[in-house]
């Protein structure tokens, strides 16, 4: 009898051998990871957020991931890179220390067993800085006009586009303001401020602009000059409410232009009852330090002070004791006053016999004497010093005040018109 024989066990075998060769010859070897690179975000100055996404990590672990980036397309490990940490999916990262203003280019990179993808390359800019200047000191102050500057020492990484001072009599002045505009680029920079008030206190400030900042320098202040008919510059001072020059006036002309005639005879000085100016002892040297002497007729012509500015009454220099501590009591008191107010307003150096002053009221008195007004005689420079008011005691005589190297007191009182004596101005 013939027929087949059933082996059980080998068929199984020979079955689960051709199972495993038909699964073994599915199964595909790993490959490079796929990923991209998203659009830098939050850029600044010197960071910027990366995003990327690994959509298919090539059948094999992803061991490594990140970013890495350069000033050159396609940048590779082989540059600039921040790691990520592991594994698939979308991931981001903060890269920093750029440099402003400047071009890089990134990409994602991810790693598994076969080697380092990279994703597309993505270009952006890091932002601009800031730039700094600094403010120049303030000279040449004049009564409208004025010298400052700045100087550009960094300009964040773009071209400085704009450059200049601004100012205002208010602090913190700003472009919104008036400003000068002193040219381009890095570098220090002169700058001229016209059109200024006389004798007002201003604030400015150097600026820098590279299209996207505007910066400023320190803030400095400074008071314009106050100027006479002459054109002589005088610095004022404001005490209390009231604004004073802190210079005797030296002018030769009324504030019309009319000429001042300048008597040097003392015969003549004593004898006319018309306006007239000298420089003490006839020396015109003196000028610059202690102004000209004025008889009272040229105080009562109303024009002697510069436009705005008056021959200051009795009562103003009243006021102004009064500021500086003196009671009222005493103010309107014939003779010496007060306590230490003449100390105050004295200059500290100067004066002779030891009667230096303190100036911490910042009136700035010098000792140039006067012209009698019975002789004609020059007396008493460097001890001793007058200014004229423009209040009239009498028919011959015009109100006074003094000051003396052998008193820190003020002394009030009248004398005759025909007397040569200084004059202060002050702001009406």
């Amino acid at each position: 009898m013939s027929g087949k024989t059933s082996i059980p066990g080998l068929i199984v075998l020979v079955t689960t051998i051709t199972s495993s060769l038909l699964l073994q010859s599915c199964v595909k070897d790993p490959v490079l990871a796929t990923l991209t690179t998203g659009q830098a975000t939050d850029i600044t100055i010197n960071s910027a957020v990366i995003s990327g996404n690994i959509t298919d990590n090539g059948r094999a672990e992803i061991t490594a991931k990140g970013f890495c980036w350069g000033i050159n397309p396609q940048p590779t490990l082989d540059d600039e890179f921040v790691p990520s940490g592991t594994g698939s999916g979308p991931f981001s990262a903060t890269v920093s220390g750029l440099e402003p203003n400047t071009s890089y280019h990134i990409r994602a990179y991810a790693e598994n067993s076969v080697g380092v993808a990279y994703g597309n390359d993505v270009e952006f800019v890091t932002s601009t800085a800031p730039p700094t200047v600094t403010t120049v000191q303030v000279t040449n102050i004049a009564a409208v006009s004025a010298s400052c500057g700045g100087n550009v020492t960094y300009d964040g990484g773009a071209q400085i586009t704009s450059r200049g001072v601004c100012w205002s009599t208010s602090p913190q002045p700003d472009i919104t303001d008036f400003h000068s505009s002193d040219g381009t680029g890095s570098g220090s920079f002169p700058s001229t401020l016209n059109n200024l008030s006389p004798a007002t206190i201003y604030y400015v400030r150097a600026y820098a602009s590279n299209g996207s900042w505007t910066v400023y320098g320190e803030e400095f202040s400074f008071r314009t000059k106050l100027a006479d008919a002459d054109g002589n510059l005088y610095n004022t001072i404001l005490i209390g409410s009231q604004l004073w020059m802190s210079e005797n006036l030296r002018t030769t002309k009324l504030n019309d232009n009319t000429a001042i005639p300048e008597i040097q005879d003392n015969a003549q000085w004593v004898s006319l009852t018309t306006p007239e100016y000298c420089w003490y002892d006839n020396n015109i040297n003196f000028k610059s330090t202690y102004g000209a002497l004025y008889n009272w007729y040229t105080v009562n012509t109303g024009k002697l002070c510069p436009n705005g500015w008056r021959v200051p009454a009795d009562t103003d220099f009243s006021v102004l004791e009064t500021t500086l501590g003196m009671p009222a009591s005493q103010a309107e008191v014939w003779g010496f006053r007060g306590t230490d107010h003449g100390l105050k307003m004295k200059n500290t150096s100067g004066w002779d016999e030891n009667g230096n002053g303190t100036n911490s009221s910042g009136f700035t008195a010098l000792p140039g004497g006067y012209r009698y007004g019975l002789d004609g005689m020059f007396v008493l420079q460097t001890t001793i010093t007058y200014w004229w008011t423009a209040s009239e005691h009498d028919a011959d005589r015009g109100w006074y005040r003094r000051l003396d190297s052998s008193s820190d007191q003020v002394y009030r009182a009248s004398t005759s018109k025909k007397g040569g004596k200084y004059v202060r101005c002050v702001k009406n």
